[in-house]
């Protein structure tokens, strides 16, 4: 018998068995999974399998079954009365004393962008004098971000390394992948994988400033009913193409009623568990109960698969702070932008990539006719590059699938592999040939969650086939 407790947002999934349930495939969960890229709440492949829940204390008996889970934490919306300039010393404060704590006296590894998630660790960690190597990469082709993340780290005095993502490199490091992600993400949101062998040398831990762009920021809504709330999370976690591909797996595995009703159901059931009124402050905490350790933490296991990670907005004590900010403080990122602004003038001077040409002290300008002059520029140097055949990248995707010896590899994890024991072959086809033939943009996250299930279904056949060698 033992006892595990969960974090408020876990940084990783623990799974435990779950009496009174075959071995069997959990389909619904899976069409979850193919719509929106993470598995909803404990679910996973398996009926007779689940994930503790998060902010739970959870006994399990000496065969790894759940016996009971209770919550440690609600998530609550009980803003202070306090000034900005208050909320924003305390932000303070509890930030730079999280991330001291917990990389004081060791070599921290910094992932730079051009938003303003790693700029504000890259204050706090400036600020606390840390030893810091930061680097950051660019798609092969694509907009260079790290030109906005080299002047943050000159502008700090760290160390800074460019990298860029290739074509193709996914294929050599599939396999591994799997391994590490347990196939409950897809494989091209994790681009960190295109360096994963630089990561052993950089230093001694990570500090990621995931899940600050959720925390701090807000959707400006007004009190919704559920219903109007169940149909802006729909809109907010559905993928491309990924409501269609579930829909007629629904069918072809012949589950009752219908999949959009099936999901409509559950996220109204998980909303309604949410005892929070205000409904920017309800569906954040949706997000950071749900979307946060399945989807988010999944690919961040890249990382911790190599060092230790220091998440300050996954941080207990700022998801409790979180539920006291009024939501006037948090809508449009004024308290990262302030803190940065404070601290550290000459970053909130570099470019912010979200409203590019513009910075921290213009950013409002970033609409017509302020920035009609940076759009057309960039408009006429695309269309230049296009004339070269230079195809402008954006996506992940674009460099992984894409190209013959891209379709080569993709085509055999699709075609010759145990996927078709579970999705018929016809399936499969028409989806490929959509994303070949007819939309891109539409049909990669579809062939994307082909993929995954295609690698998934191989790792069990090996499983299966390495306990019959051992018995």
């Amino acid at each position: 018998m033992q006892q595990i407790k969960t974090s408020i947002i876990p940084t990783e999934q623990t799974f435990v068995k779950k009496r009174g349930e075959l071995h069997e495939l959990d389909k619904e969960a899976i069409c979850v999974f193919i719509a929106t890229g993470f598995f909803l709440d404990t679910d996973t492949y398996w009926k007779d399998e689940i994930v503790l829940p998060p902010a739970s204390i959870n006994t399990i008996d000496d065969e790894g079954f759940l016996i009971e889970s209770k919550p440690w934490f609600k998530w609550h919306y009980t803003p202070k009365q306090n000034s900005f300039s208050e909320v924003l010393e305390s932000f303070s404060s509890l930030f730079e004393g999280i991330i001291n704590e917990q990389t004081s006296n060791k070599k921290v590894i910094l992932p730079l962008s051009g938003g303003l998630d790693s700029r504000t660790q890259a204050v706090a960690l400036h600020k606390i004098d840390a030893k810091v190597y930061s680097y950051s990469y660019h798609f092969k082709n694509g907009y260079k971000e790290s030109k906005i993340a080299k002047q943050i780290a000159l502008e700090c005095n760290f160390p800074f390394k460019d990298y860029q993502i290739e074509e193709g490199y996914l294929w050599n490091v599939i396999e591994e992948l799997t391994s590490i992600n347990k196939c409950y993400s897809d494989f091209t949101h994790p681009r960190q994988m295109a360096i994963y062998n630089q990561f052993e040398k950089m230093g001694d831990i990570f500090s990621l400033g995931h899940w600050g762009d959720v925390f701090f920021d807000s959707d400006n809504l007004d009190k919704l009913s559920i219903h109007e709330e169940i149909k802006i999370l729909k809109k907010k976690i559905l993928k491309n193409g990924g409501l269609q591909l579930a829909e007629s797996l629904w069918q072809f595995w012949e589950l009752p009623n219908n999949f959009e009703t099936y999901l409509e159901k559950r996220i109204g059931q998980l909303l309604k568990n949410i005892n929070i009124s205000d409904s920017n402050a309800k569906i954040r905490a949706f997000k950071s109960m749900y979307w946060a350790p399945r989807w988010t933490a999944v690919n961040l296991s890249v990382f911790n698969k190599k060092h230790p990670m220091n998440l300050p907005y996954f941080d207990d004590r700022m998801c409790q702070f979180i539920c006291t900010v009024p939501e006037k403080y948090l809508a449009n990122r004024k308290i990262q932008i302030e803190y940065i602004k404070q601290n550290n003038q000459n970053l909130a001077k570099i470019t912010w990539q979200e409203n590019k040409p513009f910075h921290l002290n213009n950013y409002y300008l970033n609409k017509l006719p302020y920035n009609l002059p940076y759009r057309v520029a960039n408009k006429i140097k695309r269309e230049l590059d296009g004339l070269l055949g230079k195809k402008f990248i954006q996506r992940n995707w674009e460099l992984q699938f894409l190209g013959k010896a891209n379709e080569t590899n993709l085509k055999k994890y699709l075609f010759d592999s145990s996927l078709q024991k579970t999705i018929p072959l016809s399936l499969i086809e028409d989806v490929y040939q959509k994303f070949k033939n007819k939309n891109q943009l539409k049909y990669s996250h579809p062939v994307s969650m082909l993929l995954t299930l295609s690698l998934f279904f191989e790792q069990n056949e090996n499983i299966k086939k390495e306990l019959k060698e051992k018995l």
